[in-house]
């Protein structure tokens, strides 16, 4: 053999190992992660994930890995990420919302999938009963039946008891708003207010959809709960304030970003719920077997700076009913 050749088989050899240290495969189980929303956004959820994690024994990088893929409020997206995910082979998959959900099932039937859903399972054909999924999906429901849109418009007027017609912001192509469509009649009927549908597809031109609630003629806002709001809540928050109009909104977020108010479940104290799940998947249980959870902990967030940049004076007795105020 002549010795170049024979240096050629030394170099070859002793580049495969460092490569081979330079691309460790991951530690093992693999948790997927497909958020709907910004890093940003997801950043104290999925802190609240991991941290649950850890808290019952699973540390990442020691024995469990953790992948995550982020939406950015952005539904075409969730095909393609969702792709991605699957073809790692995780151990699990978690996923919030509805269109993350579906793009997981049509990228795997195997594979368990722990997820925030925001519609009722059963009725969106996600499991056979709450009891006893059924299939390769469990985790929370977390809107947890109709009552949640009645809360909603109840919180609105014992508010500002003026208001009588109340524009509702919600998307008919998205299921969960489509679910809280229906329930919207009931649910304003109960409590004394009319409510117009204000369809909004898109988010671009808050300009155009301000000019859409001026001309419905509504005293106040409820606005649905999809992550499709989120990316834009400051400027839902502020189109609502330049308008002057009392807003009722799902996540604690919107009031964090200068909103009036929000009711709904605390969404860091279900994502750690979901990391309970997650822990029972991965010491064995299927998800056909665990039963899909409802939230432990409903919140009303009252924002008194928004309430004062509109112009409305709160009532002590409806700050008391507050879980938390922002000054």
């Amino acid at each position: 053999m002549r010795r170049r050749e024979f240096i050629s088989i030394l170099g070859g050899t002793a580049v495969w190992p460092l490569m081979a240290r330079a691309q460790p495969s991951p530690v093992r189980p693999l948790v997927g992660v497909l958020s709907p929303v910004s890093s940003a956004d997801a950043r104290p959820l999925i802190g609240a994930f991991r941290f649950a994690l850890r808290d019952l024994g699973h540390v990442e990088g020691r024995n469990v890995t953790i992948t995550l893929r982020y939406g950015e409020g952005a539904p075409e997206r969730m095909g393609s990420l969702a792709g991605e995910l699957v073809a790692l082979n995780p151990d699990v998959l978690v996923v919030g919302a509805q269109p993350g959900i579906s793009a997981l099932l049509s990228a795997t039937r195997t594979i368990p999938i722990v997820a925030l859903m925001l519609q009722d399972p059963v009725k969106a054909g996600l499991a056979q009963s709450i009891a006893r999924p059924g299939g390769n999906i469990t985790g929370m429901w977390t809107l947890g039946g109709d009552a949640l849109v009645g809360k909603g418009l109840d919180f609105l007027k014992l508010a500002v008891p003026h208001v009588t017609r109340v524009g509702a912001l919600l998307n008919p192509d998205d299921p969960t708003d489509v679910a809280q469509i229906s329930q919207l009649p009931a649910a304003a009927r109960a409590v004394g207010v009319a409510v117009e549908l204000i369809q909004v597809r898109d988010l671009s031109n808050l300009d155009a959809l301000a000019e859409e609630v001026t001309r419905a003629h509504v005293q106040g806002l409820f606005v649905g709960q999809t992550p499709f709001y989120l990316s834009r809540r400051a400027h839902i928050g502020a189109m609502a304030a330049h308008l002057r109009l009392p807003a009722v909104y799902g996540w604690r977020q919107f009031a964090e970003a200068g909103g009036l108010m929000s009711y709904g479940p605390n969404l860091p104290d279900m994502y750690r719920q979901l990391a309970r799940l997650v822990d029972r998947v991965l010491k064995g249980a299927k998800p056909a077997d665990l039963s899909i959870e409802l939230p432990t902990r409903f919140e009303l967030i009252v924002n008194l700076k928004a309430a004062k940049a509109t112009g409305l004076t709160i009532s002590d007795s409806f700050v008391l009913l507050a879980d938390e105020v922002i000054e």
